[in-house]
């Protein structure tokens, strides 16, 4: 089979399997499966009247939840069915369920990663969970709850890629990542030599990866495992992490009491064993064990 044959295999298998196509109901390809996902125990007679927030959610009846939608095993949105599933979207679930709202009632809205910062302080989204990187820029905008885990910045590349073994390799090589975020801003000042590419999604990265438009696709290793388990045979991820990147949970910056309701609630579903079965329905679907959840960075209210 010639390489472009290859490509368009690859390219074909991956839309589909982005695409999530089934009946309704049905999982993705190697995905989530919905009778594996765990049940979340709904917090009663809950109340947290010191989070506007939380006071707004409770006369609509609902959370609004921002999200990503083309990260496999973390974010992704069947749009055949309107279905969201993964580790990120399990996070959501189990979180809405400490606040007092049944899971099955988030309203789940796809916010792209350079417009998160302005959905929260419009109140567009409640909160968002989305591999969203606590860093002290942001927390100067918004609020963190967590972090709820401990990714690493890595290097996605095609299979026949040789001469790409880590971010030094990156001399005048395309490079593609999300406009805004932290990956594609850290290899524009540690690695000015590389051309970077930037778009709204890292799927559109991944398809001109594929297409021979890009020499590598740079965000978080949990992304970018989840895109090579899905296409094994074109993609492969290079080289180590290269950073430390703890995904937290963005609320408006003034609502501390939220913040630290979703700090309790996180450390209550890790020991009762909730974050290790979502992590084993979801994101351990890409053959990566559950790591050690990180400490929770409970910092004071500013």
């Amino acid at each position: 089979m010639t390489r472009s044959a290859r490509v368009c295999l690859a390219l074909a298998a991956l839309t589909a399997l982005l695409a999530a196509c089934g009946k309704e109901g049905s999982p993705p390809t190697k995905g989530p499966a919905t009778d594996k996902l765990p049940h979340y125990r709904v917090a009663r007679d809950f109340r947290l009247p010191d989070s506007p927030t939380w006071r707004r959610a409770r006369k609509r009846g609902h959370l609004v939840v921002g999200v990503k939608e083309d990260q496999p095993y973390l974010g992704e949105r069947d749009p055949a069915t309107g279905r969201y599933a993964g580790f990120d979207i399990e996070i959501a679930k189990m979180m809405s369920a400490s606040l007092g709202f049944a899971p099955q009632t988030v309203r789940f809205k796809t916010i792209a990663s350079a417009n998160r910062e302005t959905a929260l302080q419009n109140g567009q989204v409640d909160y968002y969970v989305g591999t969203y990187t606590i860093n002290a820029l942001r927390k100067k905008l918004v609020g963190f709850a967590g972090p709820y885990y401990m990714a690493g910045q890595s290097l996605l590349v095609r299979r026949d890629e040789h001469g790409i073994h880590g971010p030094r390799d990156l001399d005048g090589k395309r490079v593609c990542s999300a406009a805004g975020s932290t990956p594609y801003q850290r290899i524009r000042k540690d690695y000015p030599k590389a051309v970077l590419i930037a778009y709204d999604t890292y799927s559109v990265c991944v398809d001109n990866l594929l297409t021979y438009q890009v020499d590598a696709v740079t965000t978080d290793d949990a992304i970018l495992i989840g895109y090579a388990a899905k296409a094994p045979d074109e993609l492969r991820v290079a080289g180590r992490p290269f950073s430390k990147e703890p995904y937290g949970i963005g609320v408006p910056r003034g609502d501390t009491a939220l913040r630290f309701a979703l700090d309790d609630a996180l450390l209550a579903r890790e020991k009762n064993g909730d974050w290790r079965k979502a992590y084993e329905a979801t994101l351990g679907l890409s053959g990566v064990p559950a790591p050690t959840p990180p400490a929770i960075d409970r910092y004071p209210a500013s």
